[in-house]
């Protein structure tokens, strides 16, 4: 396409890429990770990481305008794609956010940066969630997306619809969604094998030989 030689594509192999599994922690991993957080800026910023499902970049980048406790929804401006949504805002997400604001009285970002001027950055939200990781005893790799993914999780597990949970994720296509339905171990253990469903056999009930 960009070099207009359309007879080189012939000459291309295209290798596809494995999708591996997302890292997912468990409810109580997450509330442990929340509470070695190294102080209430990052205990609430990575609680939007896992109670709204937000991506590392749509949480640094909220602003205090962003939060419609009316509605109770998250605005999220310019995700991924350039598109705007919304997203959950829970009543405990709410509580956070708010004592995060009466300690710290932010202006403009809901989470600035060591200048007030620029938001949070990624890396230092990335270096705070490996921190709390570590206090946390997880021995799991876990980022910021990890909430993201965990969030996806376990509402499927809470068997919220997926279609829904696609909407709340701000993910363009369903097949991006179906993946969590992969590692959602309590949705797979609520699944009855067909094994278990056969009647056995008993031993006078066995055909004869022909």
């Amino acid at each position: 396409m960009t070099l207009e030689r359309p007879d080189l594509v012939r000459h291309l192999t295209f290798v596809h890429e494995p999708r591996k599994l997302p890292i997912v922690l468990s409810p109580e991993e997450v509330a442990r990770l929340l509470e070695a957080a190294p102080g209430v800026k990052y205990k609430a910023a990575l609680s939007v990481a896992y109670g709204a499902g937000l991506r590392v970049s749509e949480v640094v980048s909220l602003k205090v305008s962003d939060i419609d406790s009316t509605r109770m929804m998250l605005r999220v401006e310019d995700g991924k794609g350039g598109k705007d949504r919304h997203a959950m805002l829970s009543p405990r997400l709410l509580e956070l956010l708010r004592d995060w604001w009466r300690i710290a009285r932010p202006q403009v970002w809901l989470f600035p940066g060591l200048d007030p001027i620029n938001p949070m950055s990624t890396r230092q939200l990335n270096r705070a969630c490996h921190a709390a990781a570590h206090m946390a005893e997880i021995t799991k790799r876990v980022t910021p997306h990890t909430l993201r993914h965990s969030f996806a999780t376990h509402l499927l597990e809470q068997n919220i619809d997926i279609r829904v949970i696609q909407v709340l994720l701000g993910h363009a296509k369903l097949d991006t969604t179906a993946l969590y339905t992969r590692v959602a171990t309590n949705t797979i253990r609520d699944v009855m094998s067909p094994l278990d469903r056969l009647t056995p056999l008993k031993s006078g009930d066995a055909e004869p030989p022909a």
